[in-house]
């Protein structure tokens, strides 16, 4: 930017970008657990890192609250793989956090662990803010969902989600998994979401089968056809145990498939058999 200065301005504009939130989980019960110093050596250790991971990946940094590292890719520099480079960020910092926890833990303090939503769309990017303090950031529904897709990272137990204009434009990439289906709020039409597990060049056999029974258990699951969802589900949570998000789908299966035999039973009530 310094050596062509000309090409480069702070203006707002209206430009599709890609955004990242990354909030470290629980922190407000790891907070209580470090004195004060502590806790900032802890969080600079922390930052750190990640800062460096995202400048690495021509990333921009918007803020820092608290835990919440908030980053954008596309400005001011403009950057045609921003969706890219920005789940290459994630995963690296994923792997980051991992490391970082067990030097962690050397010291006495709690292990981290953080969760990331990524999302691509239009937004205002620009030099906003009052007379007395202004930042170079951006605005818009693109932006709200990406921090909503990090709140329902904890929801579905993954530790990255990642929208659907962002998973269109780096799926040549990335190993994907599909998530869910789900109507954010404000919007009228639903929208997918993903997690990228890795990048393609590393997905081993077993992975893409494990993706492609996933994909076959949500279509199942789709049709109501439980007892064949069941069957993929059953598979998966017998070669992945700990799998947190099998488990959440183990709990929604079961509760749809008890809603739709009480639908039955109530509308078709000669269907039902006596106990």
């Amino acid at each position: 930017m310094s050596e062509r200065p000309g090409q480069f301005g702070f203006a707002g504009q209206s430009r599709e970008l890609t955004v990242l939130f990354a909030d470290i989980r629980g922190f407000t019960q790891l907070s209580e657990q470090l004195r004060a110093d502590a806790l900032k050596q802890f969080l600079n250790q922390y930052f750190t890192p990640m800062t460096r991971i995202i400048f690495a990946q021509q990333g921009t940094i918007d803020k820092y609250v608290g835990d919440m590292i908030m980053a954008f890719w596309g400005a001011p520099v403009d950057d045609p793989e921003h969706a890219h480079h920005a789940i290459e960020a994630a995963l690296e910092m994923l792997n980051e956090t991992q490391r970082l926890s067990q030097s962690f833990i050397r010291k006495g303090w709690p292990q981290v662990r953080i969760g990331i939503g990524i999302n691509t769309g239009l937004m205002n990017v620009g030099d906003m803010g009052s007379q007395y303090r202004r930042a170079y950031t951006v605005l818009g529904d693109a932006v709200n969902l990406a921090s909503r897709l990090e709140s329902a990272s904890k929801y579905y137990g993954i530790d990255l989600l990642v929208g659907e204009r962002t998973h269109t434009l780096a799926q040549p990439h990335f190993l994907w998994q599909e998530v869910d289906w789900v109507r954010v709020k404000g919007k009228q039409q639903a929208v997918r979401i993903y997690q990228p597990l890795c990048r393609i060049a590393k997905a081993s056999p077993a992975q893409h089968a494990q993706v492609q029974q996933f994909q076959q258990f949500l279509h199942a699951l789709r049709q109501q056809h439980w007892q064949q969802a069941s069957t993929h589900l059953h598979a998966l949570q017998q070669n992945h145990p700990t799998n947190a998000l099998y488990s959440h789908y183990q709990q929604r299966l079961h509760t749809l498939h008890t809603l739709h035999t009480l639908h039955t039973l109530h509308t078709h009530p000669q269907t039902g058999t006596a106990a």
